[in-house]
């Protein structure tokens, strides 16, 4: 049982800190489009996809841990 547990914690820090990560390097690309001539659109497709991608890995991650909570994987 604790070994499961074990096991979530950790497969939820790697996701956490694969959002976190992705967050940064899209905060660094939004920060250079601020400073170039891009249109508005173009910012919001980046934070779009921002979201996307670091609500993807942190969903992944959850769902992996109670997936395996249960048993099942």
């Amino acid at each position: 049982m604790l070994d499961k547990l074990l096991d979530g914690i950790d497969i939820l820090g790697l996701y956490f800190g694969l959002a976190g990560i992705f967050f940064l390097i899209g905060m660094a690309i939004q920060d250079v489009l601020k400073k170039g001539d891009v249109p508005r659109f173009g910012r919001y497709v980046v934070w779009l996809v921002l979201f996307l991608g670091c609500s993807g890995f942190i969903a992944k991650g959850l769902i992996q841990v109670f997936w395996q909570g249960a048993g099942v994987g």
